[in-house]
């Protein structure tokens, strides 16, 4: 199918956006027909037809067999003949690499799953039936890069130990059996589309015509640093834990692909060069110790669970069919060290955020049993701290063979770096209400410390903010506790950001000053760096700092002696700078 298209104008469409992205010296667009259609346009030159024609060709055939890839539309040529092209549909969302670093551990784990078993649908179609031996073709095209490698005159610690190990285990590849290849999977090649499903783009050739050993196509196993990826990804495709020969397979591959990707890195990107020797000295001190370089990437025990679709995290199975009392689950947030699992919850009227504690969440750091208790004695805190920005109580129970606690529901993002995709949207808020916020976490510690409670555990992971109501949530006092207080533990419930000298000290007084420190702290995270707690990082005023700098102060006679006198000297240094404003 020629299209009515010239290089200089791409006529024919309405809209043609470049694409970037990628390695490739193909140039890419994202082109819009004039009845809105929009479509993924590649263009090549010429001298690679004959590649760019098969490469199309073994799209449609993946997209004939009902592999999740982009529909095929068109490849030709224009330009008189100058140039060629293929376009496909386009596929709305984003890719796997750029979306996985906002999801949660049991979200990249299931993105892996499914990845998994799709690249075992890839590997069902056949190899052609004349294919020439695996291990001869493979060793065909490695020896020559290998020896590429001994000519470079480039070097790293231990390499005749990578060099003797390949040497040793070729008999892994003896007749192994062939299929088709994608040829480079991995988290850069699959995009996530925005109706949750996974696509598979940019197939390559590396010399092999795409066909070959069905395990070939993992060389690029834990390349992004994602365990939870690469152990769903594997998983996946088994449909559970791989045999011993896939991994002992794997690593020969790997450590092959690193030791010859030295010789392409050294020409086309040769900024990379050090951190690729790095990554053959890493392989080598793995195999000097007798170990695979690979297990790192793979989480053994790592388990997830599924309730109404929506995957989480848990250290063994657990029974929460109970949670259809309060309707269907539509986000978890499974990430906590209390011992907790929380659950977002619809009966297709309200919306409601359950607490649950009983279960053998991962990130627990006491038992079950501890977390029912101190879950239940949180219930009469809430009670007594109801104020407009602590989340709604409704009900408490026993339910499950543990505890719950069921809250009104706040559309609202959370601040805290555990919840990405939340927290990207929470920093995208403008400076006046970063104020408002800061200013309404204020009052409601002077509102607690009214009440006679003190805050433990007090961290920007119990700030939220409602963007459509334009409202502060408090959504955690469950550690909050009546004053007087002392520290029984040594080191306190909390992040390490937010904490004060005595929240370290066993015996030390826990008071309305410990809470200036963390409110202190509050104003860093929102307004500069909450680490260093410095000016370098800091958005705002030098009175500002100053105001902020006095309340985390190490020594408690320093700090503010009360929430109300910071809130009074923070609204006072604003005011002057209105007034010189």
């Amino acid at each position: 199918m020629e299209m009515g298209i010239t290089w200089k104008g791409l006529e024919g469409f309405s809209k043609v956006e470049p694409i970037t992205k990628g390695w490739s010296e193909d140039k890419k667009y994202c082109v819009t027909a004039e009845d809105g259609t929009r479509m993924f346009l590649r263009i090549s030159d010429i001298s690679g037809i004959e590649n760019k024609r098969a490469e199309y060709r073994r799209m449609e055939r993946l997209y004939d067999s009902g592999v999740p890839v982009p529909q095929p539309l068109a490849f030709g040529t224009f330009d008189a003949g100058k140039i060629c092209y293929s376009l496909s549909a386009w596929i709305d969302g984003a890719d796997a690499e750029e979306a996985m670093p906002l999801m949660s551990a049991a979200e990249q784990y299931d993105l892996g799953l499914k990845a998994g078993k799709i690249l075992r649908l890839v590997h069902r179609l056949a190899a052609p039936a004349d294919s020439a031996d695996w291990e001869q073709r493979y060793f065909a095209v490695i020896e020559e890069r290998i020896e590429a490698y001994r000519a470079s005159g480039i070097t790293f610690k231990d390499s005749d130990v990578v060099l003797e190990y390949l040497e040793r285990n070729r008999a892994l590849l003896h007749d192994r059996p062939q299929c088709f290849l994608h040829g480079d999977y991995h988290e850069g090649n699959l995009l996530v589309g925005t109706d949750s499903e996974i696509y598979v783009v940019d197939l390559l050739d590396e010399g092999f015509g795409n066909y070959g050993d069905p395990w070939y196509d993992f060389k690029t196993f834990g390349e992004n640093d994602n365990a939870c990826f690469s152990t769903g990804l594997v998983r996946g495709y088994f449909g559970g834990e791989p045999p011993l020969l896939f991994w002992e397979t794997l690593t020969c591959y790997i450590v092959t692909a690193a030791l010859t990707s030295i010789v392409w890195v050294k020409y086309h990107n040769p900024a990379e060069l050090p951190e690729t020797l790095r990554w053959n000295e890493e392989n080598a001190r793995c195999l000097k110790e007798g170990r695979s370089p690979l297990r790192k990437w793979y989480l053994k025990d790592f388990y997830i669970q599924y309730t109404d679709g929506v995957p989480f995290k848990l250290k063994a199975p657990f029974d929460f069919s109970f949670l259809s009392k309060y309707g269907r689950v539509f986000k978890v947030y499974d990430n906590q060290d209390s011992g907790n699992i929380c659950f977002g919850v619809t009966d297709g009227r309200r919306k409601y955020f359950i607490k649950f504690a009983g279960a053998p969440t991962d990130r627990a750091c006491i038992s079950s049993g501890e977390a029912v208790a101190n879950l239940k004695r949180t219930v009469p805190v809430y009670r007594d701290l109801a104020h407009p920005n602590l989340i709604t109580l409704v009900a408490s129970e026993e339910i499950g063979g543990g505890f719950a606690m069921i809250f009104e529901w706040a559309e609202a993002e959370c601040m805290h770096p555990m919840y990405p995709r939340s927290r990207e949207t929470f920093l995208k808020m403008t400076r006046e209400t970063r104020h408002q916020v800061f200013e309404d976490i204020l009052t409601f510690h002077i509102h607690a410390a009214k009440k006679g409670y003190v805050a433990i555990d007090f961290y920007d992971g119990s700030i939220m903010y409602d963007f459509g109501n334009h409202k502060t949530v408090i959504c955690d006092v469950d550690f909050y506790a009546k004053a007087p207080y002392r520290n029984q533990m040594g080191r306190l419930w909390g992040s390490s950001r937010f904490m004060s000298p005595e929240e370290y000290q066993l015996g030390a007084a826990i008071d309305e000053i410990t809470n200036v420190y963390a409110m202190g702290a509050g104003a860093f995270a929102l307004f500069g760096n909450d680490r260093d707690k410095g000016m370098e990082g800091w958005t705002e005023s030098k009175e500002l700092f100053l105001v902020a700098q006095k309340a985390v102060s190490k020594e408690r006679d320093k700090r503010q002696q009360s929430i109300q006198q910071l809130l009074e000297e923070w609204r006072d240094a604003r005011g002057k700078i209105r007034e010189e404003g």
